[in-house]
């Protein structure tokens, strides 16, 4: 039980510490990330050409819409 709620704990804290990195960030003008903000992995050049303003590599992007 007590692994349950570390994870959970753990999750939230990722949670919290995305969304304070994001309100940080200077509003860009559309231009793609070259590095994923949620896990600092290279985004893809064809991503960042195809999908403007792009912040996420696309594992992240997929679990950012599955948790909506």
């Amino acid at each position: 039980m007590a692994d349950d709620i570390d994870r959970a704990n753990e999750q939230a804290q990722y949670l919290l510490d995305v969304a304070i990195h994001r309100s940080r960030r200077m509003p860009s003008s559309r231009v793609s990330a070259q590095f994923c903000d949620d896990c600092d992995e290279p985004i893809p050049l064809l991503r960042q050409q195809k999908v403007e303003g792009c912040e996420t590599c696309i594992s992240c992007q997929e679990l950012r819409e599955a948790r909506r």
